[in-house]
């Protein structure tokens, strides 16, 4: 049985939770953050002094998971063991959602990035198939996020394209990620507003939003280790214009400065939130 994503607690503006960070968020305690993620394979049996810390973190704030290694793209068998160990870690931290990478990253051993899948057919009712039956082990919907690419396999399809289909026929959820929309338009030459125009927007869990490394005009590097920039916070203000204010995760992997800043960028998500929340109230006076 799979369960509906509905009522989802997770509203606002969330922020990807790091162990760096964990002494000060547990101290402050900050009231302006909605909802707090991370990746379960950083987790999943880490026990002790870490894990009590989590474990009282996650009494303040909604917890998302957004995973690494499900290579839901990949030719090899899904690794059944680690479903289960995730089902279970899912369920003892009450995770809201679990979201996942649309690529592939290993084969006969993980490779640690985020391989494209070629956008065909084929590779749709493919990956379509292994996200239903993840979704029949988890026993709830997942997501699946749009991902930043550099080179890509011949296709017949357009990025946007092969999203929709997939999405359409797994029946699962969008994890909506800003930045790479911004990043793949740069680097493969495409109107990231055309294709904001034609997301599954009726399926988005969450969205992520983060800072990249340009290394050229014409090449983006999705590194999680910068600020945002001016026009990746311009396609979310967009993308709240068109499809009104769905919750929102600040990423930083890297470079990772002080709470405070961080949350001079959740407040930056916030303050749009909120203006789009009174306009739209507005509109309905």
């Amino acid at each position: 049985m799979i369960i509906p994503p509905a009522n989802n607690p997770i509203v606002g503006a969330g922020l990807g939770l790091k162990q760096e960070i964990i002494p000060e968020m547990l101290e402050r305690q900050p009231g302006t953050i909605g909802f707090v993620e991370l990746a379960p394979e950083n987790w999943i049996g880490v026990g002790g002094s870490t894990a009590k810390d989590l474990d009282r973190l996650l009494e303040r704030y909604p917890l998302v998971c957004h995973g690494l290694s499900l290579n839901i793209g990949g030719p090899s068998p899904l690794d059944m063991d680690f479903l289960q160990q995730l089902r279970h870690f899912l369920a003892q931290k009450d995770a809201q959602i679990y979201t996942e990478h649309l690529s592939y990253c290993g084969d006969s051993g993980l490779l640690y990035d985020l391989m494209p899948i070629p956008f065909t057919e084929e590779a749709v009712h493919y990956v379509a198939a292994r996200i239903r039956q993840v979704q029949d082990t988890l026993e709830r919907r997942i997501g699946m996020e749009n991902v930043s690419t550099y080179a890509l396999p011949e296709g017949d399809m357009s990025e946007i394209e092969f999203l929709n289909a997939v999405i359409a026929e797994a029946d699962c959820g969008y994890h909506l990620d800003i930045n790479n929309i911004f990043l793949n338009a740069t680097n493969h030459g495409f109107d990231p507003y055309d294709y904001l125009s034609r997301i599954p927007a009726d399926r988005i869990m969450y969205a992520h939003i983060a800072g990249h490394y340009v290394a050229s005009p014409e090449l983006r590097i999705d590194t999680h280790g910068e600020n945002v920039i001016p026009d990746v916070w311009d396609m979310l203000d967009a993308a709240y214009a068109q499809y009104g204010v769905f919750p929102t995760l600040l990423e930083r992997d890297f470079n990772i400065p002080s709470l405070h800043e961080l949350l001079q960028e959740t407040d930056h998500i916030r303050a749009l939130q909120q203006r789009h929340n009174a306009g739209a109230r507005d509109d309905v006076a």
